[in-house]
C-alpha cells in the first residue's frame, strides 16, 4: 500500500475553483447564500488551519493533563452549541447537558484506548483527539434533533402532559411519550446509516484509513469500531440528557422551572 500522498497548497486552490459552480447556481436562481456560503468558507478554512497546527503541536507534546484538557473543552464548546441550537437557557442546562456527553464519551475513550487499539501511552492524542471528535460530531446532532423533538412535541401535546400529571403520573412517567418519540426521532438516521453502509456509502472514517495507505481490512475494522462506538455514544448521551434536562426543566409537581423554548 502506498502511504498517503501530500497535497499541494496551490493544487488545493486550484481545485477550490470548482466553487464557481455553486456560486453559479446561487446567483442564477437567487437563493441568497452568496454572503454564507463566503463566511462559511473562510472561517473553515481559518479554523481547519489552526486546528491543524494546533494537532501537529499537540501529538507532538502527547501530555495526559494536556490530552485531558482538550477534550473538556470539545465537551464544554459542545455542550454551549446543543443548548444554543434548541434555543433553551443557557446556564441552567449547561451542567445536564455537559454530563451527558461526558458520560457518553469518556468511558468509550477509556475501553477503546485500554482494551481495543492499546497505543503506547494509553493516552495518545494521536488516537484520543480524533476519536472524541468524531463522537462528539455525530452526538451533538443527536442531542440537538432529541431536545427540539421533546420540547415541541411537549408544547404540542401539553394537555396530554398535564392530564397525566393529574392522574398521578410523575413528570418522569407523564413526559415518557415524550421522551420515546424524541429518542427514535434522533436514533432513526443513525440506523439508517449502519444499514446502508458499505453498500451505499463508504464512510470517512475508512475512507481517510485507506488514503492514508491503511490495507482495506484494517480500515472496515476502524470503521465498525467507531460506527459501533458512535452508536453507544449517541445512545448514551441522548438518553441521559434528556433524563438530566427533564430533572432541570421540570419541578416535581410537573410545572417547567426554566423558560422552554
Amino acid at each position: 500500500m502506498q502511504s498517503v500522498i501530500d497535497i499541494q497548497w496551490w493544487q488545493l486552490a486550484a481545485f477550490s475553483l470548482t466553487l464557481i459552480i455553486p456560486f453559479y447556481i446561487n446567483f442564477h436562481y437567487q437563493l441568497g447564500f452568496a454572503k454564507e456560503t463566503m463566511v462559511g468558507l473562510g472561517r473553515m478554512t481559518l479554523q481547519l488551519i489552526m486546528i491543524g497546527l494546533y494537532l501537529e503541536f499537540l501529538f507532538q507534546l502527547n501530555n495526559f493533563m494536556v490530552n485531558l484538557s482538550w477534550l473538556i473543552i470539545m465537551v464544554g464548546v459542545g455542550t454551549s452549541a446543543i443548548v444554543s441550537k434548541t434555543k433553551l437557557p443557557l446556564k441552567p442546562l449547561f451542567f445536564p447537558v455537559a454530563m451527558s456527553l461526558a458520560a457518553g464519551l469518556f468511558p468509550l475513550l477509556v475501553v477503546l484506548a485500554m482494551a481495543v487499539i492499546k497505543p503506547q501511552p494509553y493516552y495518545h492524542a494521536q488516537y484520543t483527539i480524533p476519536l472524541a471528535g468524531m463522537l462528539l460530531g455525530n452526538s451533538l446532532t443527536s442531542n440537538i434533533v432529541c431536545l427540539q423533538s421533546f420540547f415541541s412535541s411537549l408544547k404540542e401535546r401539553w394537555p396530554e402532559y398535564q392530564a397525566a400529571l393529574s392522574l398521578g403520573a410523575s413528570p418522569i412517567d407523564a413526559t415518557r411519550p415524550f421522551v420515546q418519540h424524541s429518542l427514535q426521532h434522533a436514533l432513526t438516521p443513525m440506523l439508517a446509516t449502519m444499514a446502508t453502509t458499505g453498500l451505499v456509502t463508504i464512510p470517512g472514517m475508512m475512507t481517510g484509513q485507506i488514503l492514508g495507505g491503511a490495507s482495506p481490512m484494517v480500515a472496515i475494522k476502524y470503521q465498525l469500531m467507531i460506527m459501533i462506538a458512535i452508536f453507544v455514544m449517541m445512545s448514551i448521551s441522548t438518553t441521559l440528557c434528556l433524563f438530566l434536562v427533564i430533572r432541570r426543566t421540570l419541578s416535581n409537581d410537573g410545572k417547567p422551572q426554566v423558560a422552554i423554548a
